[in-house]
């Protein structure tokens, strides 16, 4: 009996496992490094905003 219930205690945690690899991830954001997070800063600041947000925009005075 000892024996038997050794084998089936392995066979459950190796299914538990498996399951645990197979079941869909937390919605918890990939993590950006500080280099990576700089990098995007610098790229959105050198590109030209939407139309909305610059003087010559449609929506601005002349």
């Amino acid at each position: 009996m000892n024996r038997q219930k050794k084998i089936k205690q392995l066979l459950k945690a190796h299914a538990k496992k498996a399951n645990a690899k197979l079941a869909p991830r937390s919605n918890k954001p990939r993590y950006i490094s500080k280099a990576d997070r700089e990098k995007l800063a610098a790229q959105a600041a050198a590109e030209p905003g939407s139309p909305l947000d610059r003087e010559d925009g449609p929506l601005s005075p002349a």
